[in-house]
């Protein structure tokens, strides 16, 4: 068997399709939750704390004069920017939030599923038994 068609058979399993499917949603969805961090989260924790803006935290390691922005101060040279961190960080902390009671619910949905009815056998089945008993006495 040659190497494409290994590839071409190891590519087109369901496990493999899956994964891929399951990359692409996880990634658009990393970008909702991006979203929602960075312009509904993130604005209402720096209103909490006076107008803060996160973002824009950071350590100037280049001398940079205090109080510039952020883009400004790299574009200066070195920083330290710790507010970045805590936003990425709380992105991380809510989609691996999101991603818990889903699967929490897929948990529980699966303990509520029921559980598989037996199948009565086939009449010809239950005619055959019936001879083999019979044939018995």
């Amino acid at each position: 068997m040659g190497m494409m068609q290994e590839f071409r058979e190891f590519s087109l399993k369901g496990n493999v399709m899956d994964l891929a499917v399951g990359v692409i949603i996880g990634a658009a969805f990393g970008k909702i939750v991006d979203s929602v961090v960075g312009d509904l989260i993130m604005p209402l924790v720096s209103k909490i704390f006076g107008g803060l803006d996160f973002s824009n935290y950071y350590v100037a390691l280049a001398g940079q004069a205090a109080g510039l922005p952020l883009v400004e101060a790299k574009k200066a040279g070195a920083v330290f920017a710790y507010g970045n961190f805590l936003t990425v960080a709380l992105n991380f902390i809510i989609l691996a939030f999101i991603i818990f009671m889903m699967v929490k619910q897929m948990n529980r949905l699966k303990r509520q599923a029921p559980a598989a009815v037996p199948v009565a056998p086939a009449e010809d089945i239950v005619l055959l038994r019936e001879i083999r008993d019979s044939l018995k006495k």
